[in-house]
């Protein structure tokens, strides 16, 4: 299926793969945008017009060591959905 996707911006794949990952801790991330970026945005250029897709694919085992610290990000933003999508994957006790 990965082959198929022609138009993303990143690809999380698998269960244990959410968004937070990709915004606090895999490495790709996003920044929206604001009337002053010039302070971290470079003017227009050819790279501007390249298509860019990340991948991602965490294993549960990965997921379970650095869940906490992806929720610390997350909650640090207020962003308590992200916090439980992880919270949500965690491997529970049997």
């Amino acid at each position: 299926m990965l082959n198929e996707i022609r138009n993303a911006g990143a690809i999380f794949l698998g269960p244990y793969t959410p968004e937070p990952v990709g915004d606090y801790f895999a490495g790709p991330n996003h920044t929206i945008p604001t009337g002053g970026r010039a302070k971290f945005s470079s003017p227009l250029s050819v790279q501007d017009f390249l298509k860019k897709t990340s991948i991602l694919s965490y294993s549960r085992e990965r997921l379970a060591r650095e869940g906490e610290a992806i929720c610390r990000f997350a909650e640090r933003e207020q962003l308590f959905a992200h916090a439980e999508a992880i919270r949500a994957r965690e491997p529970k006790p049997d």
